[in-house]
């Protein structure tokens, strides 16, 4: 049975589902930042998952990142599934700008997290969970 890394879900919040994964926010306030987590019980990597798994997971993968070049116009849209940290498989979403202070290197490990004060993370969780329900197949959380 598919259960959530307990370091996910302290870093994210739970925004809803599409039909494989869960979609997440970062806590961290730097970076526009989602992260799909696909429900499967056991996986750390992509050639774990079925062949029609992989397949969705790349569509949904596709689908969120094209959301949210749309919504936030990005500069580059950083997509990755590290698992150096969190073994459990999750891609990482994250809009990068040529300002960001990060740029151009990698944004892990580069600054400490800088958390949503409590009424932005209500106010930017509603605004992807508007976004994100453009998708049929999405339910909220």
């Amino acid at each position: 049975m598919f259960e959530l890394n307990p370091t996910l879900g302290a870093d994210s919040v739970l925004l809803g589902t599409l039909p494989l994964c869960q979609v997440r926010l970062s806590r961290d306030s730097q970076f526009p930042w989602l992260i799909l987590v696909p429900m499967r019980a056991d996986i750390t990597e992509i050639h774990q998952l079925s062949h029609n798994d992989q397949q969705q997971l790349m569509h949904e993968s596709c689908t969120v990142a094209a959301l949210m070049e749309q919504h936030v116009h990005a500069d580059k849209m950083n997509v990755a599934a590290l698992g150096n940290v969190v073994s459990q498989l999750h891609v990482h979403h994250v809009a990068r700008y040529q300002n960001d202070p990060c740029w151009p290197k990698p944004m892990w490990g580069q600054l400490p997290a800088q958390p949503y004060a409590s009424e932005d993370l209500t106010e930017v969780t509603k605004v992807w969970q508007q976004r994100l329900a453009q998708l049929v197949e999405f339910e909220r959380s």
